[in-house]
């Protein structure tokens, strides 16, 4: 990702795409490329969840 992003920034965008796809509104190319974004968030969210994880199995030992 090109800026820094908070994880909870990333999941209201998701939201914001996933709507967006649902709806019948937007181009074949405007649909991709919004999925390619939300791929990328995705994976995004999935590393602070998987990083916030092992930080509270640090603290739980």
């Amino acid at each position: 990702m090109k800026k820094e992003i908070t994880f909870e920034k990333a999941l209201a965008r998701l939201a914001e795409i996933n709507g967006k796809l649902e709806s019948d509104e937007i181009s074949l190319d405007e649909s991709v490329e919004l999925f390619k974004e939300g791929l990328e968030l995705s994976k995004f969210c999935q590393k602070k969840l998987d990083d916030a994880k092992l930080e509270i199995e640090k603290i739980d030992i």
